[in-house]
């Protein structure tokens, strides 16, 4: 069984194409750290197509995180910008890229629009 990680990832990739993100250009890695262990994804965005890669390579922006924050962030059980002003996540390099990425997160299980793509298509 895959995580909400993994499956919000897959999903992105297998979607191609975001266009909430249009307008949007760079490469974001997701370091997920996990005691001595980091898992990264690599995002690419290119005026809002996506392409997604488990790797640890140079990116625009890089995004760190403990993997149960990740998890709940893309479940909408959690805030990114909430998680990164409480410092349980950190970001160097371009900013504007994080904020841009993080609308694809769903909002809370009980609020509604855009923010659901990802959950409602993943079911």
């Amino acid at each position: 069984m895959l995580d909400a990680t993994t499956r919000f990832f897959e999903e992105m990739d297998r979607r191609g194409y975001e266009p909430l993100l249009a307008k949007t250009a760079g490469t974001l890695r997701f370091d997920l750290h996990e005691g001595a262990h980091t898992t990264h994804w690599l995002l690419e965005i290119d005026r809002g197509k996506l392409r997604v890669r488990q790797q640890d390579q140079e990116a625009d922006t890089v995004v760190g995180a403990d993997p149960r924050l990740f998890g709940e962030l893309v479940t909408g059980e959690e805030n990114a910008i909430a998680a990164l002003l409480r410092g349980d996540m950190t970001v160097t390099g371009d900013l504007r890229l994080v904020l841009q990425v993080e609308r694809l997160f769903p909002g809370p299980p009980d609020s509604q629009g855009p923010h659901h793509a990802f959950r409602e298509e993943a079911r």
